[in-house]
């Protein structure tokens, strides 16, 4: 029997060794990158709480802030770590008040403004309630926009951080591990160097950055009123907006009962009433309804008040306090806050004057004409002692109120022919004869010429003369009487 011969293992291969090496490698290098990636990000996020620059955890110590004009991000470190008895909830409507001016106004000890430019009402309650969490306010001052009472767009609620005002640790990651920060603490510290100080007075304040005139706002008027078609077909229904306001407003009266809240509507423009009243009849229509409903659900709370500056002609008729048809200036921010703190009982709505409120509104809305140049005026028409309404007005720049011809020729019962060739309109009223032409500054009352300030135009399709000239050559007697916001301009026949 042939003895079989040993059989021996082949041993590794030294490619096979090498391969195992490298792998061996790989993972202690990915380890390492791991290891060092964690390091670095707790390094990072430990940085970021010591340094801070939101004050989202504790108010710096040892540099001046710059804070942010983010009020998104910013507004929830100065609600948490900053002191004051009295905060503003609001839009931008609400950006120009003064904190200072607000404390002298309302009492207290400081006041923290911490209003959001653009905001809802979904995000007035998450900024307010962070703040009232804290137990330091007792007064509240919130301007309350029909605005806000929209919905919030999904990238709204995309973008808002959420993180900064839900009181979760767990996802405060989105903020400690936000490059942004560092260049805000570069921008303070920089500051701090420099000697220069952070300025919560005029933190997001846009009165110095911005113009305030007719001009402006009568440009405002005529842009925004073609935009206003757009919003028409997509205005919400009051029963929406009446649950947001429950939801987000109303709530936190319940939940707060030992806080003072003080409540206004902003004194848009009367523009900005004019433009939703020819052109979005139905947010017109629902600001009024809201405005009345909103009062009966506020007046339920004995902490709460309500104000309306909405009506305040001399105000709402000055274009040249707005730099747009809705954004006024400061000096009416601080006017705000003192008849608010003199608790004035012209503007604080109760249930004796809330329709008569909302009518005077109205009233204002329909009356109000814009001259070319900015100038806003009111008339009522009176024949024999009653008002009378035309389907067309305009206004000139000295405020010659314009009617159509045509109408005017009923109420004066006069007759009138239209030479549409000769752009003529002449007016008969027992034997007297006015003739206006188009163009022409000259009228002829009979045989006599007569110097007009403002010629008969043309405004689509239609003839357009002066009312009381037109009266008073015809020999009608004309009186005009100051109503305050408007004036009014008696015809007897």
């Amino acid at each position: 029997m042939i003895p079989q011969q040993a059989q021996h293992k082949p041993g590794p291969r030294p490619g096979n060794r090498r391969a195992k090496n490298r792998r061996i490698q790989a993972r202690e290098t990915v380890l390492r990158f791991l290891f060092l990636t964690g390091m670095l990000a707790v390094v990072m996020a430990l940085l970021v709480l010591f340094i801070d620059p939101l004050q989202f955890y504790h108010r710096p110590g040892w540099y001046t802030p710059v804070f942010s004009k983010q009020e998104r991000y910013q507004n929830p470190g100065l609600a948490k770590n900053f002191d004051y008895d009295t905060i503003i909830i609001g839009t931008s409507m609400t950006e120009n008040f003064l904190p200072s001016e607000v404390t002298r106004a309302l009492g207290g000890t400081k006041t923290m403004k911490l209003s959001i430019e653009g905001s809802t009402a979904e995000e007035h309650y998450k900024m307010a309630k962070l703040a009232l969490e804290t137990g330091k306010p007792k007064k509240v001052l919130w301007g309350l926009d029909y605005f806000s009472l929209k919905s919030s767009t999904e990238e709204e609620q995309e973008t808002f951080p959420d993180y900064l005002y839900d009181g979760k640790l767990w996802n405060d990651y989105r903020y400690l591990f936000n490059a942004s920060v560092y260049t805000q603490f570069f921008v303070g510290l920089g500051n701090t160097l420099s000697g220069g100080g952070s300025d919560l007075e005029h933190l997001n304040n846009w009165n110095g950055d911005s113009v305030f005139s007719k001009a402006r706002t009568a440009k405002s008027y005529h842009d925004q009123s073609a935009g206003e078609a757009y919003f028409g077909i997509n205005e919400e229904d009051t029963p929406l907006l009446q649950e947001r306001f429950t939801t987000y407003i109303e709530r936190l009266l319940t939940d707060y009962p030992d806080v003072e809240f003080y409540f206004y509507y902003p004194p848009y423009s009367i523009m900005r009433q004019v433009a939703w009243y020819n052109v979005n009849p139905k947010r017109y229509t629902n600001q009024l309804e809201m405005r009345k409903w909103m009062f009966e659900r506020i007046s339920r709370h004995p902490n709460a008040k309500l104000y309306d500056f909405q009506t305040e002609a001399s105000w709402t008729f000055n274009l040249d306090l707005y730099k747009d048809i809705s954004h006024h200036n400061q000096d009416v921010n601080r006017m705000i806050a003192e008849r608010i703190g003199a608790d004035d009982p012209k503007y604080r709505v109760t249930a004796d004057n809330v329709d008569k409120l909302n009518e005077t509104l109205i009233k204002q809305t329909t009356s109000a004409l814009m001259s070319p140049d900015g100038n806003v005026y009111a008339y009522e028409v009176l024949v024999n002692g009653e008002p009378y309404s035309f389907t067309k007005k305009l206004v000139q720049s000295d405020g010659e109120l314009f009617l159509p011809a045509a109408e005017v020729a009923k109420a004066l019962g006069a007759t009138i022919n239209w030479d549409a060739a000769a752009k003529t309109a002449a007016l008969q009223y027992g034997q007297t004869r006015l003739q206006m032409t188009a163009g022409l500054e000259t009228a002829a009352v009979g045989d006599t010429n007569v110097n007009m300030a403002h010629p008969l135009v043309i405004v689509g399709g239609r003839a357009m003369i002066p009312l009381a000239f037109a009266a008073g050559q015809l020999g009608l007697p004309v009186s005009t009487a100051d109503q305050g916001w408007y004036m009014q301009l008696s015809i007897e026949k």
